[in-house]
């Protein structure tokens, strides 16, 4: 066999080294990743010694590691490695944790790059070691107690995606270095304490897609750099206070990827940029509760694919823009709460998907569009405070899914039974304070979901139907100042749910029904200024959460009734311009939450009770009754006895024996007297007829009596009217019974 040559020899060396010094690399690297691994484990032990948590028994694996040992934490609960055995991702949200990150060895962890410990209970400040982590992608803390600053060593972090930090108690100013972070597509701020300005290195942050800093304290100016961040496509800045002198930056208007745009609740004023009607892809628009004035800019109209437009509570004016009837996949519009004037624009009625359209307390004039709910998608319906007038358009009428219509403080006229038709789904409806007509129909109370009603102010006439009693779901029932007569249906009394009812000013008439008293829910009811007659009800007493109650300007008679203890919740009574007579009850003594009434104008009576409200009525709210008295200015002070207050029980008894032993000493007298006459009356018809001389005798014997005898003999009889011969004593005098020595017994007063 021939020998190998020299090449070959070598080649083989080689290769033996080779394999030798791969053994030897992976030796090194199984130790080096086991230390590694060892190192990672104890920081989180050591971390986990200092949490508590009420969900995991098995959070972070505690058993015992021996030195030297090869322990890995990758299989523990929450804990994710990569293919090295090195840790890559940390997520406990929701684990109950309690504690701090102040033992959290940040620099153990090289390779963490997803941190999510969310929705938990740790608190204290975010360490800037949080800088070591120089791979992490995911920072997610939101929904705990971390307070003070967010550290500026956050700028380190030019790996991250996604800083989460919302719901905390952060505060202090966001720092400047965080526009250091260009890889950022995601940063949540929301919900904390944050304040001073928003910087404008977020401007550097081009990746940026989300960017949510509402409710927070941020103030000055929306940086105009933020115009830079083009593939913007939601900024949340909502509920700051944001005092920006000037508009809104028109370098928004360059933000072409953007969706979503709220503003809302800041301080913002200027006008509404026209450059933001060049965001073609803009789906939500929220600026409302700002400062913002001028017109609308009918170039808005450019917003095709808006759904939600909202620019309420401003200082907008003008008119409507028509334009806005280009917006055919809008679905909510509010423009309420500004100063437009002018009609609404019939161009209104091509928003075919509109489900909320709300533009009350304006100046807006004219009449309805006929269009509004031509789509038949409209559920919330809102033209409160203007000067509209004319009819409700029949759109409206046949509207089945509108659950709520404000049309309060209009001019707005109709027939009353003829505005509306099928409302299934109707739940709140307000027609007063304009000038509709007509009795009102028994449709109302066939409306299955109504929960209030109130068509106060208008000229309605007519009787309440009896059919509302079968509104079981309305709290809320306000038929005030129109020209109702009639008698309240007794049917009321079964509207459970009822809170408020208020009939006031009408020409309503009979009794108040007793039915009232079952409404268990109710808390308000005014039935002032009607015809009402016959006593108050007891039942009422049993309205347990009644606060107010006003019967004034009716013709109510009889007392009132000792029920009225049973309203212990009652804070305002009216029962002024009434016939009520009679004592007040001193039940009023234990309404403890009773502070305003009104009694004036009655036949009451007597004291008035010492409760607050009453030592705190004034005289307009007491005068014109028939007697009260009491410690109240303009009031006589009632009458009492000059008897010491420290003898209560004596002056009692003193007064039981004024009254009650004059009655007695002449009841006695009386039965003395109607005695004597008895006793003679007797003797009378015993005695045998007599002859005319007998008769002419006994004359001269009566003439011949002598009253000072009989009074000698009375003397002696009672031994100079000794007190043992008292029977009684009067007001006049004592009384004295004497058996004569004839055998008579008389009875004899003494003055």
């Amino acid at each position: 066999m021939a020998s190998s040559s020299p090449l070959q020899k070598i080649f083989s060396h080689v290769s033996l080294l080779l394999i030798l010094l791969g053994i030897l690399i992976c030796s090194c690297s199984r130790h080096v990743f086991s230390y590694s691994s060892n190192e990672e484990a104890q920081a989180l032990l050591k971390w986990k010694a200092t949490l508590h948590s009420h969900n995991h028994s098995s959070l972070l694996s505690s058993r015992i590691i021996n030195p030297g040992s090869d322990v890995s934490p990758c299989k523990w609960y929450g804990i994710s490695c990569n293919d090295a055995g090195s840790v890559i991702r940390i997520n406990l949200t929701d684990s109950g944790l309690e504690g701090t990150l102040r033992e959290f060895s940040f620099s153990s962890f090289p390779n963490l790059a997803y941190v999510d410990i969310s929705m938990n209970n740790l608190s204290g400040p975010i360490p800037p070691q949080i800088g070591l982590l120089s791979n992490l992608k995911c920072f997610d803390l939101s929904i705990n107690n971390f307070s003070g600053g967010i550290p500026s060593e956050i700028g380190l972090l030019t790996n991250l995606e996604v800083l989460h930090l919302v719901e905390n108690q952060l505060n202090g100013s966001i720092p400047h270095e965080i526009g250091q972070l260009t890889s950022l597509y995601e940063l949540a701020l929301y919900a904390n304490q944050l304040e001073g300005s928003i910087p404008a290195s977020l401007g550097n942050l081009s990746n940026l897609i989300s960017l949510y800093l509402y409710d927070n304290r941020l103030s000055g100016f929306i940086p105009p750099e933020m115009g830079n961040l083009t593939n913007l496509v939601e900024i949340s800045s909502d509920t700051n206070d944001l005092t920006a002198s000037g508009p809104i930056p028109p370098e928004i208007g360059n933000l072409k990827s953007l969706r979503e745009l709220s503003l809302f609740g800041n301080n913002l004023s200027g006008p509404i940029p026209v450059s933001l009607c060049d965001l073609s892809g803009l789906t939500l628009l929220h600026l409302y509760a700002n400062q913002l004035f001028g017109p609308i800019p009918r170039e808005i109209g450019k917003l095709k694919t808006l759904v939600d437009l909202e620019l309420s509570e401003n200082q907008l004016n003008g008119s409507i823009p028509a334009s806005l009837g280009d917006l055919t996949n809008l679905e909510i519009l509010f423009l309420r709460d500004n100063q437009l004037s002018g009609y609404i624009p019939k161009e209104i009625g091509n928003l075919h998907k509109l489900v909320v359209l709300e533009i009350d307390t304006n100046q807006l004039s004219g009449s309805l569009p006929e269009g509004i709910c031509q789509g038949g998608s409209l559920v919330r319906f809102t033209v409160s405070d203007n000067y509209l007038s004319g009819a409700i358009p029949v759109s409206l009428r046949n509207c089945r899914n509108l659950t709520r219509a404000l049309f309060e403080g209009n001019q707005l006229t109709g027939n009353i039974s003829e505005i509306f038709g099928d409302h299934p789904n109707l739940q709140y409806i307000d027609l007063s304070y304009n000038r509709f007509h007509g009795e009102l129909s028994n449709n109302w109370g066939r409306c299955p979901r109504l929960q209030r009603l109130e068509i106060a102010r208008n000229n309605i006439t007519g009787n309440i139907p009896n059919d509302f009693g079968i509104s079981s779901n309305l709290t809320l029932l306000d038929l005030s100042s129109n020209h109702l007569v009639g008698e309240i249906p007794k049917e009321l009394g079964s509207m459970n749910s009822l809170w408020k009812l208020s009939l006031y000013d009408n020409q309503l008439s009979g009794n108040i029904p007793p039915e009232l008293g079952s409404l268990s829910n109710l808390a308000f009811l005014d039935l002032s200024a009607n015809r009402l007659i016959g006593p108050m009800p007891g039942n009422l007493g049993k309205l347990s959460q009644l606060s107010q109650l006003d019967l004034g300007h009716n013709l109510l008679s009889g007392e009132i009734p000792p029920e009225i203890e049973g309203l212990q919740s009652l804070e305002s009574l009216n029962l002024s311009h009434n016939k009520l007579h009679g004592f007040i009850p001193k039940a009023f003594e234990d309404m403890h939450g009773l502070w305003e009434v009104d009694i004036s104008y009655n036949q009451l009576q007597g004291p008035i009770p010492n409760s607050k409200a009453f030592r705190d009525a004034t005289i307009e709210e007491l005068k014109e009754n028939k007697g009260l008295c009491g410690n109240v200015k303009g009031l006589q002070p009632c009458k009492t006895h000059s008897i010491p207050d420290e003898q209560p029980a004596k002056r009692g008894h003193k007064v039981v024996f004024i009254i009650i032993f004059p009655l007695l000493g002449a009841l006695l007298l009386l039965f003395a007297f109607i005695g004597t006459f008895l006793i003679l009356e007797r003797r009378k018809r015993t005695l045998p007829e007599t002859e005319e001389g007998d008769v002419q005798n006994d004359l001269i014997s009566i003439s011949t009596f002598d009253g000072r005898t009989m009074y000698e003999e009375i003397i002696k009889a009672t031994k100079d009217f000794d007190h043992i011969y008292c029977i009684g004593k009067g007001g006049h005098g004592s009384v004295y019974k004497a058996e004569l020595p004839s055998g008579d017994i008389v009875a004899h007063q003494t003055l």
